[in-house]
């Protein structure tokens, strides 16, 4: 279960790329810019999952939903809480059914869906951060309005203080510009978010230049950053932060970072 993203990794679900992430019939419908060079996704995914595997995290590996290239980013299509998982409803038409499929395996690994997002709202994962005792949410092009007040209002039942944002359209998700670095520690886009927005937190800013501060945090102090973002590498390691570089430029081309391809189902 997940009470803070900022503790340490234990358990996380991942979709390795074997097929689908590389049959795009169209990339603007698919919101991936540019196929991705198979072996190149496949070395790069495997480079990801041994370095979870050797911080000490358990990983479970499942086979791509056929017909979504998009199954590879796993983060999107449940948000994990201390007591079980939402199930939410993706924002993007041809990732829907994505959350359907993914919820049977947590149902068959004994992880309890402790509510849903039902039409016309929409959440995806990389919308809902959780850091403490506060979530934060984006309102964003994949997460509506609707959406963001069923969220909130199943977070907040588990005494969660909700702090939704409205993001611009350049930002696919929230995680893209809010990254968490440890249980009370958070990087941020300087120029989106107000002071007391982070308020209980100790806050990196960072000029996001292409706007991403996806990472995966490890646990205390210690994340996966993706090697194509030298200055989030260097802001994080003059912060002290212990940082893991790992190329994925094949999953730039889907719109995704580190963050993107996990999704984790347990932390402490």
């Amino acid at each position: 279960m997940v009470k803070n993203e900022g503790d340490r990794l234990e358990r996380v679900l991942v979709c390795s790329p074997m097929t689908e992430y590389f049959s795009v019939d169209s990339a603007e419908k698919h919101n991936i810019f540019e196929i991705a060079d198979m072996a190149t996704a496949v070395k790069q995914h495997e480079a990801l999952k041994n370095t979870i595997k050797n911080f000490g995290a358990k990983i479970i590996n499942i086979e791509e939903m056929p017909g979504h290239p998009n199954s590879v980013f796993t983060r999107d299509m449940a948000i994990s809480t201390p007591h079980g998982y939402i199930k939410p409803r993706m924002g993007i038409r041809t990732r829907r059914g994505e959350e359907d499929w993914i919820a049977k395996f947590l149902d068959d690994m004994g992880v309890s869906c402790v509510g849903r997002i039902e039409e016309p709202g929409t959440v995806e994962g990389g919308d809902v951060v959780i850091a403490g005792h506060v979530a934060f949410v984006g309102l964003t092009q994949r997460t509506n309005f609707d959406g963001v007040i069923q969220i909130s209002e199943l977070l907040e039942k588990m005494e969660y203080e909700v702090r939704p944002i409205v993001l611009p359209s350049f930002c696919l998700h929230l995680d893209q510009v809010l990254g968490i670095l440890g249980p009370e520690m958070i990087i941020c886009c300087t120029h989106l978010f107000t002071d007391d927005y982070f308020k209980g937190f100790e806050v990196i800013h960072v000029a996001c230049r292409n706007h991403n501060v996806n990472l995966i945090c490890l646990g205390e102090s210690e994340i996966i950053a993706p090697a194509e973002n030298p200055e989030l590498i260097h802001i994080t390691r003059q912060a002290g932060i212990h940082v893991h570089e790992v190329e994925l430029s094949e999953f730039a081309k889907g719109a995704g970072g580190p963050n993107c391809l996990i999704l984790p189902i347990k932390r402490g």
